[in-house]
């Protein structure tokens, strides 16, 4: 993974981790067919088929297998978007299950009793459990260069020698409207109709969101919103520069709060005795399990000052999108909602 992403998770623990770092499983050698590297690639668009497999990920790699992917192993948010268009994965890692045995926000629509779980936390992956599986592809996000999200790196040879691997792109100067259109053209590649009525009412209906998020921007204007994590110890104040549905948002009007002392380019670290450093009218804050939430942040004095907290205006950010156009329209709607109702306190 790289430095930045990496001391990103380092310092976030707590927040990007969901809640614990997990302990990677006893490894041993496995083997299994070698990631291909040297297919023509078909770019993503290609309908799933008899014969030869191709797909370009967001990393330029062109990866290829003999025949279409059946048995898919994936990042826990990739697995849920694919899901959505009707493509099943045997295998998730990622925060899928909570504690009290229910789903986790990531796991969307999916019905978790129907994958094995070879990982829940950050840093946890089965390398024997998913050589098991018999995986003909690893699907996963990536939010940097040659970075693919919830591999683990002590392991991550290991795992890439077991299958091809493919990664979209989540980060960077990707925004929320590629990142879609680019799970779209992977779950093309494996089998999914986009012409289906649902794949096409989904799609429309983020386009109609997006147009009213706009809307929205126009009316209610100068609304400023903070995108924030918490922890224990910390208040992370995220940049909308580095993600893509904080990209998307901000091209569609919606004013953020920009941190300026961001570190490894996604936030800035404050102390809880600092947390107030930013006013805003509205609180985008982390639902992902393992953050602090409303009820658990009464506590701390300096978040129970924030203009936007006392009148209210507190709205849930899934912080890891599932890119599908169906979880993402519902996304987009809360959004203009929070922006609609929102009165300027800051």
């Amino acid at each position: 993974m790289p430095k930045s992403r990496s001391s990103l998770l380092t310092r976030r623990g707590l927040i990007a981790a969901g809640g614990a770092l997990g302990l990677v499983a006893a490894l041993t050698a496995c083997g299994g067919s070698d990631s291909a590297k040297d297919g023509s690639g078909d770019k993503g668009t290609g309908a799933a088929a008899s014969g030869p497999w191709s797909f370009k990920d967001d990393m330029g790699k062109d990866v290829t297998a003999k025949s279409t992917p059946k048995n898919i192993v994936a990042f826990t948010g990739t697995a849920a978007a694919l899901h959505d268009y009707g493509v099943d994965v045997k295998g998730v890692f990622g925060p899928t299950k909570t504690a009290d045995g229910k789903a986790d926000v990531q796991a969307g629509s999916m019905d978790i009793s129907k994958v094995e779980i070879i990982g829940n936390v950050y840093d946890e992956f089965n390398v024997e459990k998913y050589a098991a599986l018999q995986p003909d592809l690893l699907v996963t996000n990536t939010w940097e260069k040659d970075s693919y999200w919830y591999v683990p790196e002590a392991s991550k040879d290991k795992i890439l020698k077991l299958a091809p691997a493919a990664a979209i792109g989540v980060g960077g100067d990707v925004s929320m409207d590629k990142a879609l259109a680019r799970t779209a053209d992977l779950a093309k590649s494996l089998g999914a109709d986009l012409n289906d009525k649902k794949a096409v009412d989904a799609k429309a209906r983020f386009e109609a969101a997006s147009a009213k998020l706009r809307e929205a921007t126009k009316a209610n204007p100068g609304i400023k919103v903070l995108v924030g994590s918490g922890a224990a110890d910390l208040f992370y104040v995220s940049t909308p520069a580095t993600s893509a549905d904080l990209k998307y948002f901000q091209s569609l009007g919606v004013e953020f709060v920009v941190p300026d002392k961001v570190e490894g380019g996604f936030f800035e670290s404050l102390s809880w005795e600092n947390a107030g450093k930013y006013k805003a009218d509205v609180v985008l804050l982390d639902n992902r399990t393992g953050t602090l939430q409303p009820a658990d942040l009464k506590a701390k004095p300096t978040w129970a000052e924030m203009p936007a907290v006392k009148a209210g205006q507190i709205t849930p950010r899934v912080t890891e999108p599932i890119y599908s156009y169906e979880k993402c329209a519902q996304i987009v709607e809360e959004l203009t909602k929070a922006i609609q109702n929102a009165k300027k306190v800051s």
